[in-house]
């Protein structure tokens, strides 16, 4: 209540800057507990069976926070189930982008340059990490854009933020793996690839 009455202050009366600092110290105190271990969690799964391609598919995510308490509030387990659905929709096949594999990357860093080779020198080097941008918002779960809220460019990151700040504790997701009916490659992200 304080909070709230102080960024009111802050704003001069301004409830939408209001708001916005409230957001932004949220997401500040979340930053700070991003060292903290996560040792506790649920894994959710999702299991789909209809849909336009009529393929069946199965998501588990394991989804960490430094206390079961948490692990076991409402709040908790939403998020583990929107990042579950997340991975069935969107099938990353990496958390994050230092699970990227060195030569994946250098790979598509290549193909990339390839592209730009037209283009002038100066620019160059800013296409490929734009395109390299848009290569780990595709790959990567923390770097998607949220599918529930794709209009205001949420990343799935930010969304993990939130519930850090709204839940107190950090919050991790250690990894997932994805499943689906007539996939090949021994189905899912394969071991390590979402771990």
């Amino acid at each position: 209540m304080m909070d709230n009455k102080r960024a009111l202050e802050a704003t001069g009366g301004d409830l939408d800057k209001a708001v916005d600092r409230l957001r932004e110290r949220g997401l500040a105190k979340a930053g700070s507990k991003a060292g903290r271990s996560a040792n506790e969690g649920v894994i959710e799964a999702y299991v789909h069976s209809a849909g336009v391609s009529g393929q069946k598919l199965g998501v588990l995510v394991e989804v960490n926070c430094e206390s079961d308490f948490v692990a076991k509030t409402d709040d908790f387990k939403q998020l583990a189930r929107e990042l579950a659905l997340q991975v069935a929709g969107r099938a990353p096949l990496y958390v994050s982008r230092d699970q990227v594999p060195t030569e994946v990357v250098e790979h598509e860093r290549t193909v990339f340059r390839s592209q730009v080779a037209d283009k002038p020198a100066n620019i160059q080097d800013k296409i490929i990490e734009g395109k390299l941008d848009a290569f780990f918002a595709e790959v990567c779960l923390l770097d998607q854009p949220y599918v529930r809220d794709e209009k205001s460019k949420k990343k799935v990151s930010e969304l993990i933020h939130e519930a850090v700040a709204k839940l107190g504790e950090n919050i991790t997701v250690a990894r997932f793996a994805r499943f689906q009916v007539g996939e090949t490659g021994g189905g899912g992200n394969g071991a390590g690839a979402g771990s």
